[in-house]
């Protein structure tokens, strides 16, 4: 009998020890899956400046920014921003949603930006949330939200947004010097050393040890870096070696450089031409702008150093834009951004990486509503449905689908056609008495106001192969602009008055479609007709 139990517990055991060995060669195999999957799927780095235009030179002085990126890429010479203002373009760089959808209207918190709302809301649904539980590495560094970490801010510098694992995010609007910073939720303070506090530079460092510390820790797993940058934004502060680089170098005297308007909106008819001393004063910010953008190309260059350091170079998309344009005497307006104009909406826009084509440029439509659920795509994800803007891999990574045919006429499927034209949205701000964004108003012969309350408008930006035009209407006052940029690009004529009333009814529903898309909707082409949608 005990024969008979021994030589039963030794076929147990020896079947027993078989099925332990299978299940553990799948186990392995399992890991060695999930290790190749992740070891194989790409990081993926986001470089946003502040206030960077396209328009007027922007991208000039930075050469190593061209050699690393736009010559190794795609560059978008029709990028553009969907509002020009910061906190609501870097709300919907976040979320990849116009305005009316993720409801951040403006820099103040009353105009829910960084406010309770946006928190309990629009932020709890942004590219870095959507890659939550995809094992990517997450890391934010420099400026978020103009409202970010106040003292009036909800949770202050203790709250760090849903899906970052890392974050070193600014405290309030652009600094170089003097600023607070949110260190992982602790509040770090920073004076005016250079070496130890010049926020570029620091973000810089700050990127460049998020990417060495991740490949140490956790190599297996990819990693999204954004760094972004305060320059070229006010207050234009260069870093020491690169003080007067471009002494001498006055803005571009474009067309509409200091020219007065008696046909556009109210703040515009308003606004006087520059003395000397305001063309002094806008000519040196302009130097100042391009020398803070220096340490920006030195920053590219160190993150893209690190990456061939780290030999993960190509398996890392990097993309490059700016959260608006700007303007530097453009209708009479020393500097500053704010309105529908080019200058003003046109952005730099540029992606490398594995399997996108070199020094190539793309003509289509990208808006920064686009890049959200392009770094979801990137990532090996769909894209959320609730994402007003497209990926922009239908354009990097073309299939039979959204090719273009061989005599450019037009993508092969209807159904995958790009858009034509697009939303800009803008809130203006001004206040009693004077309804200025500051009271008390200039004198008439001084106006240089940037901003008023009757400076809110909608326009409908439409550029194909038959129209290349910007139709508005100013909310507050029922004035209208038309503008037809093939005849008139520096837009220095305004023809609402005189262009066919039919041409200006299509603009006019067309615009109030986009007014209230969401989702698909919004990136459909105007060939797409309304019966065919429906909007609640």
């Amino acid at each position: 009998m005990s024969r008979l139990l021994h030589r039963s517990l030794l076929t147990y055991t020896g079947r027993l020890l078989s099925v332990l060995h299978v299940i553990h060669a799948l186990i392995i195999g399992l890991a060695l899956v999930y290790v190749a999957e992740c070891d194989q799927r790409p990081n993926i780095v986001f470089i946003l400046t502040d206030d960077q235009d396209v328009t007027l030179g922007g991208l000039e002085p930075m050469v190593k920014l061209n050699r690393l990126v736009r010559e190794q890429g795609v560059f978008f010479d029709n990028a553009f921003v969907h509002t020009p203002i910061c906190c609501p373009s870097r709300s919907s760089y976040l979320t990849g949603k116009y305005i009316h959808n993720h409801g951040a209207v403006n820099n103040s918190l009353e105009g829910n930006c960084a406010s309770l709302a946006w928190q309990q809301g629009s932020e709890l649904y942004t590219f870095a949330s959507s890659l939550q539980g995809s094992h990517y590495q997450k890391g934010y560094f420099g400026k978020y939200l103009n409202s970010y970490g106040t003292k009036q801010a909800p949770g202050g510098p203790q709250h760090i947004p849903r899906g970052w694992d890392t974050w070193f995010g600014l405290v309030g609007n652009s600094k170089y010097y003097n600023y607070s910073v949110s260190n992982n939720g602790v509040l770090e303070e920073h004076g005016q050393d250079y070496g130890a506090d010049y926020f570029t530079d620091m973000i810089k460092n700050k990127s460049v040890e998020f990417i060495k510390d991740s490949r140490a820790n956790k190599p297996i797993w990819p990693f999204l870096l954004v760094a972004a940058t305060p320059a070229p934004h006010a207050p234009f502060t260069p870093a020491p070696q690169y003080e007067h680089v471009f002494d001498g170098h006055t803005a571009p005297r474009t067309p509409n450089w200091n020219h007065h308007s008696d046909d556009k909106h109210w703040l515009m008819r308003e606004q006087v031409p520059m003395t000397d001393r305001g063309i002094n004063a806008s000519d040196e910010i302009f130097q100042h702008r391009w020398e803070t953008l220096l340490s920006v190309d030195d920053l590219v260059e160190a993150i893209v150093q690190t990456l061939v350091d780290e030999h993960i170079l190509e398996n890392t998309y990097i993309i490059f834009a700016s959260d608006h344009g700007f303007q530097m005497g453009q209708f009479c307006i020393g500097f500053d951004k704010r309105q529908p104009y080019e200058h003003d909406i046109r952005i730099p826009l540029m992606i490398r990486g594995p399997g996108i084509a070199k020094n190539v440029t793309l003509h289509d439509i990208a808006l920064n509503i686009d890049i959200a659920p392009t770094i979801v795509a990137l990532s090996g994800q769909t894209p959320p449905p609730h994402m007003d803007g497209r990926s922009l891999t239908d354009l990097l990574f073309p299939t039979p689908s959204t090719a273009k045919d061989v005599d450019d006429a037009g993508p092969t499927d209807p159904a995958a056609a790009w858009r034509d034209d697009f939303l800009i949205d803008y809130h203006g701000e001004g206040r009693s008495p004077c309804w200025l964004v500051q009271c008390p108003a200039p004198a008439a012969d001084r106006f240089h106001s940037i901003d008023s309350f009757n400076n809110t408008y909608t326009c409908l930006r439409t550029l194909s192969s038959a129209e290349n035009s910007l139709y508005c209407e100013f909310t507050m006052t029922g004035f209208a602009e038309y503008f037809d940029l093939t005849a008139d690009p520096w837009q220095l004529t305004n023809t609402a008055k005189t262009v066919s009333p039919a041409l200006l009814k299509q603009r006019q529903a067309r615009l109030a479609y986009l007014r209230k898309c969401s989702g698909a909707q919004c990136h459909l082409p105007s060939t797409t007709t309304r019966e065919q949608l429906v909007i609640d």
